[in-house]
């Protein structure tokens, strides 16, 4: 009985072994599988065919011959299911269809003018079921949920802490799980936008990175040798909280001076409506004080300056401690790249030590808004794939 489990385990993993290269290296040969996982050719073609039957692999024209005849080439195919992502956000939320590439097939935006829970989970479901329904029929269908959150969140999906959105110990996995009958998955959205970044985020991959989600709070999620690091029971990544001023701004979190108090996009609307630059309802702020900006409102460039060189302060910070090859910047405020980057990359040069600013690049989130449902469908795909029983 131990021999025939311990046969099964081995073929599930040369199975996993073979798949994700087929993902990684799409289109392949079979003969080219076999090379590069060490599998002779026999194991693959059979765990091929399998594979092709459970509809995740399909076969494509011949591909280019080194001599003789031409190899069929191996496909992943990504329509087989699809995955639901959200950015739940404070004052809005973002929701994607993905296919299992990660490429977005339908998307939604919606603005939520209260934050508290029974609010905004309703709202929540409709989203999905709205998404649920556009999605094409396809042989595994709808193979998970996943939502990121700016929140202190547990291994058992369990929101422990959002300051910003102001809930305490909700249960958020369990109850999208009861509602919809399939595995769901709650994250930091910081550490989703960090991982989404490093999955989709362009061909180079970002091996050692920083990924700082500035919006109404500020986030950090740290891919550390390729890894994403969340720390002992998975809440690394406040940085936020983190002090940058002795007795300063209180913050939700009960801490004064945190760093998000004085580098946030809260922040730059709490300073722009103490100086009479907008109204306390405004319904567009940043993009009213972007505009003031680029019409030469010097109060308004100055305080944008002031915001970025408190983002810069925080950012060295973590330059300093982690020494990453990139940090990137996502979430609202990135959108004032021409009025913030100037400052942040100015305090980084000033103040970073010098063998951390080598080889460093500072870039705005490739993704832009996705980072976090992109990262999100990472998670869910990913454990749909390494997780099935055949």
């Amino acid at each position: 009985m131990k021999r025939t489990w311990n046969q099964h385990v081995v073929k599930q993993e040369n199975k996993t072994l073979v798949l994700s290269t087929i993902i990684n290296q799409t289109p392949i040969s079979r003969a080219s599988v076999a090379q590069l996982t060490g599998l002779n050719k026999g194991t693959v073609s059979s765990l091929v065919s399998e594979l092709i039957n459970e509809e995740l692999v399909e076969e494509s024209g011949p591909g280019e011959s080194s001599g003789g005849r031409r190899p069929v080439m191996l496909l992943f195919n990504g329509k087989s299911g699809y995955s639901i992502s959200i950015d739940l956000g404070v004052g809005y939320i973002l929701g994607a269809l993905t296919d299992l590439n990660g490429d977005i097939l339908e998307q939604e935006t919606i603005q939520t003018h209260a934050n508290d829970f029974d609010t905004v989970y309703p709202t929540l479901i409709k989203l999905i079921e709205r998404l649920n329904n556009r999605s094409p029929k396809s042989r595994y269908g709808l193979i998970g949920i996943g939502v990121g959150v700016p929140a202190v969140v547990g291994h058992d999906g369990e929101i422990l802490l959002a300051p910003n959105l102001k809930w305490k110990k909700i249960q958020l996995k369990s109850k999208l799980e009861t509602e919809f009958s399939c595995p769901v998955f709650v994250e930091n959205e910081a550490n989703a936008g960090a991982y989404g970044e490093m999955r989709y985020g362009g061909k180079h991959v970002k091996r050692d990175m920083i990924y700082a989600s500035i919006g109404i709070g500020i986030g950090v999620g740290m891919i550390l040798d390729s890894q994403l690091y969340s720390g002992l029971n998975g809440f690394a990544g406040e940085v936020g909280h983190m002090t940058v001023e002795k007795d300063g701004r209180p913050c939700q979190c009960g801490n004064l001076g945190c760093w998000e108090r004085y580098a946030s996009l809260q922040a730059l609307i709490d300073e722009a409506i103490k100086r009479d630059m907008i109204a306390e309802n405004e319904e567009a702020p940043l993009k009213q004080l972007m505009s003031q900006a680029k019409e030469d409102n010097q109060s308004v460039i100055d305080l944008f300056e002031e915001i970025g060189t408190y983002i810069g302060i925080g950012l060295t910070n973590c330059i300093n401690i982690f020494n990453p090859e990139y940090v990137v910047i996502g979430n609202q405020l990135s959108e004032a790249e021409e009025m913030l980057y100037p400052s942040i990359l100015r305090y980084i040069k000033e103040h970073a030590i010098g063998f951390h600013q080598r080889d460093l690049s500072i870039e705005r989130a490739k993704l832009g808004s996705h980072s976090t449902v992109s990262g999100m469908a990472a998670f869910t795909i990913e454990a749909f794939l390494l997780n099935r029983e055949n």
